[in-house]
């Protein structure tokens, strides 16, 4: 202020105004972050393969309503779907998920390798962090007017078969496994197993993204005479195109197929949901999870609850992927990396 001039009022109470504005401003910032920041904690996100969307529609509800009743506090849970393979791809780039729920342990084992979740995973939750298992089936057309009962047939001349592309997806690789396997199973080598896995894939037509897009083609571009896919698939079918468009097959034997999961270390860390996450894939253990997941025709881990359920769940002779390939990551080096045995026996358009 120059010497001798008198304080303006008006700029003295222009300058508390825009003070006392900042500060409401601030204060209100500070109060969205601090609120953003709360939600966040209560808000997860699960990326998951492709045909469990159902499943984890009707578990995420059990669970926030379990969350409330023990806690008092609300929770939300998002879900992300697609082939399990391009899903550990897309939270690997950043994807922000504070769970994976795959089909595959080699998705997860990918996340572990690149320090995304733990290294020790498997050992977090009982059953080698695998809540739910499934098998491999076919899914025929009304009547099976190709009359295909077993693996054998599959390989027969005019018999074309939908599966999942096994570099995309888990459901994809699991019925490669399970047909060479078959071929063990019956006493074959591993050299007749190569054999019939190649005559199998000169009968695939197209290989399908993931297990829902391999239903898809099936059943609404009316593409093949069988599909190859989990079982829970049949249930899924029935809900959204009716029943009676598809009957199910059980083969003589088939593969067990785990469904782990994990916490995203880098992403809970960041957001500050570690317990609520563990708190989610906790609940999956429980009586009403497993019951939930038999609803869905997911097999249960809980002997109780799969007792239950024995006229759901056919009996069928199971090989575990330890049994023939050491381990999924043994499988995957093999099999499906780039120049394994999977290029070698399928070339499209043949």
């Amino acid at each position: 202020m120059a010497p001798g001039r008198m304080p303006d009022p008006y700029q003295s109470l222009g300058d508390t105004c825009m003070n006392s504005s900042r500060l409401k401003t601030l204060v209100a910032t500070l109060a969205l972050t601090l609120g953003g920041a709360a939600f966040a904690q209560n808000q997860l996100l699960n990326v998951s393969y492709d045909v469990a969307r159902e499943f984890y529609k009707d578990y995420n509800a059990a669970f926030a309503a379990h969350y409330k009743k023990t806690t008092g506090k609300d929770v939300k849970v998002d879900q992300s779907h697609a082939g399990s393979s391009a899903q550990a791809r897309a939270v690997n780039d950043g994807l922000d998920a504070d769970v994976v729920t795959f089909n595959t342990t080699t998705d997860v084992e990918f996340l572990a390798n690149n320090g995304v979740v733990a290294k020790d995973w498997a050992k977090r939750f009982p059953h080698d962090a695998s809540p739910t298992t499934s098998t491999m089936l076919f899914l025929v057309r009304n009547g099976n007017p190709k009359n295909i009962k077993d693996w054998d047939d599959l390989i027969k001349p005019g018999v074309q078969v939908v599966v999942v592309n096994p570099k995309t997806g888990g459901n994809g690789r699991y019925a490669y496994l399970a047909a060479w396997g078959a071929v063990r199973e019956k006493g074959g080598t591993d050299a007749q197993a190569a054999d019939f896995v190649g005559k199998f894939y000169k009968n695939v037509p197209v290989l399908a993204k993931g297990g829902r897009d391999a239903t898809s083609i099936f059943l609404q571009r009316n593409i093949g005479d069988v599909l190859i896919t989990f079982e829970s698939e049949v249930v899924s079918v029935d809900r959204e195109f009716g029943k009676g468009k598809v009957d199910a097959v059980y083969p003589s034997v088939s593969i067990t197929a785990e469904n782990p999961v994990a916490v995203v270390e880098r992403t809970v860390a960041k957001k500050g949901t570690g317990a609520l996450a563990k708190a989610y894939l906790d609940y999956l253990y429980s009586d009403e999870a497993q019951e939930i997941a038999a609803k869905h025709a997911i097999r249960p881990r809980s002997e109780a609850v799969l007792k239950k359920h024995a006229d759901q769940f056919k009996p069928i002779k199971q090989f575990t992927v330890a049994k023939y390939f050491g381990s999924l990551t043994e499988a995957q080096k093999v099999h499906f990396n780039d120049g394994g045995q999977f290029d070698k026996l399928y070339t499209p358009g043949k």
